[in-house]
């Protein structure tokens, strides 16, 4: 899921939490982002504030704003990036627009008049 996140958004660990659903709370997706494979975006994902929550873990402690900033993320001076304008929001199921269908139409014209 956070390899879908494009560069220049971010995702809450909330929010991945509540898409992943049961079981998964926004700190166990804190711990999956730390011990993430190379490669996996970690640094799109930030606190419900829009800070980065990684000071402690990461060296620099500022690496995942400056990664971010790279990206074009900006952060104010509370260091919190405006999640209004950088939120990700993916496109679930349920979010599909609507007369959208899962299955393409079928292109028969059995009945039909020409």
């Amino acid at each position: 899921m956070v390899r879908h996140i494009p560069s220049g958004r971010v995702m809450t660990y909330g929010q991945i939490a509540e898409l992943l659903g049961d079981g998964y709370t926004p700190r166990t997706v804190g711990f999956c982002m730390h011990s993430s494979p190379d490669g996996t975006p970690w640094h799109r994902v930030v606190n419900a504030q829009g800070g980065c929550s990684t000071g402690n873990i990461v060296l620099p402690h500022d690496k995942q704003q400056r990664l971010l900033e790279l990206e074009g993320v900006i952060f104010d001076k509370n260091a919190r990036c405006d999640l209004q304008q950088f939120l990700f929001i993916p496109k679930t199921r349920s979010q599909k627009p609507r007369g959208a269908s899962l299955y393409k139409p079928k292109n028969s014209t059995r009945g039909e008049k020409r």
